[in-house]
């Protein structure tokens, strides 16, 4: 199958790598010429922007920051035409970020004027579940849309859930990412109360893992530098997924929230902790360096 894929950051590139392995014609684009590089040395083709990235495709993925980039590539602006105008009539459009649902509803139904589907399909699983495509896929759209996706979503993951309608993949992901936030906090803070006492961090972790107090982070993704050997934490905290892609998060929830005059207290609390870690110059860092936040200081 004939696929443009577009925006490989840390999750993108794994994602369009796989895609290229199963034997998919990979045509990629990111601002990184290095980002494509890695992609072509694992079969994928390089191209020289976005609108030629999509001409022959029969679908188009993208993997981008944010809501205002989703939009503006789409949609473009008064300096540039939106890359609807040059994707195919009747080409399947499959957008990984994590944006607002509205912005999602807002593309699909331009992209559905011109005859193309569009289809929300957010990740959960981090670069570990990237690389070795088990991630999860939480799915906005029709029946028919995620039918089309299914054979191109299981190379790249592992749990295919359909939420509903456009837009309605983007809003579990942010209900997921809020949970995240807010249990990675709580990690941090027991094992940092735990160190403060004298306990080793790994024998911790472990008792609380396989306590009433286990979770996803204990388990996989561990905020403290040695215990899992594969976490961002053991790698000076490079790579994986940023605090300020957490805090961005954490802020669709909170707006989110606000729209439907649902009451979110503790999410509220972990963007207020997220937005102060990253003022103090750890936004590029993974979500997980949160817990320098939390340790005694010597």
């Amino acid at each position: 199958m004939q696929i443009a894929f577009i925006g490989l950051g840390n999750m993108g590139a794994p994602m369009a790598i796989n895609l290229a392995q199963a034997g998919h014609s990979v045509k990629a684009f990111d601002l990184s010429h290095d980002a494509i590089a890695k992609v072509v040395a694992a079969g994928g083709q390089a191209a020289s922007c976005a609108a030629t990235a999509v001409q022959g495709a029969e679908v188009v993925i993208t993997m981008l920051p944010a809501s205002q980039h989703v939009e503006s590539l789409f949609l473009g602006n008064a300096d540039q035409q939106g890359l609807l105008a040059h994707i195919t009539k009747g080409t399947l459009v499959i957008d990984s970020s994590t944006i607002a649902a509205a912005t999602s509803q807002k593309v699909a139904k331009a992209a559905a004027a011109l005859g193309i589907d569009f289809m929300d399909a957010p990740v959960s699983g981090g670069t570990g579940g990237a690389i070795a495509g088990t991630l999860t896929f939480m799915v906005g759209g029709s029946d028919a849309q995620l039918a089309r996706a299914q054979p191109l979503l299981e190379k790249m993951g592992a749990n295919i859930f359909h939420a509903g309608g456009v837009g309605a993949g983007q809003t579990a992901k942010i209900c997921n990412n809020m949970l995240l936030g807010i249990l990675m906090v709580g990690t941090s803070e027991a094992i940092a109360l735990g160190v403060a006492n004298g306990l080793d961090p790994k024998v911790l972790s472990e008792i609380m893992r396989r306590s009433s107090g286990g979770n996803w982070a204990l388990e996989k993704y561990n905020p403290y530098p040695g215990v899992h050997e594969n976490a961002p934490a053991s790698k000076g905290y490079a790579g994986g997924f940023g605090t300020d892609l957490m805090l961005k998060d954490l802020g669709l929830a909170q707006d989110n929230a606000t729209a439907n005059r649902a009451s979110t207290p503790l999410g509220g609390m972990a963007r207020s902790i997220y937005a102060a870690h990253s003022l103090a110059g750890h936004g590029g860092e993974d979500f997980s360096s949160v817990i320098k936040m939390l340790q005694k200081k010597a």
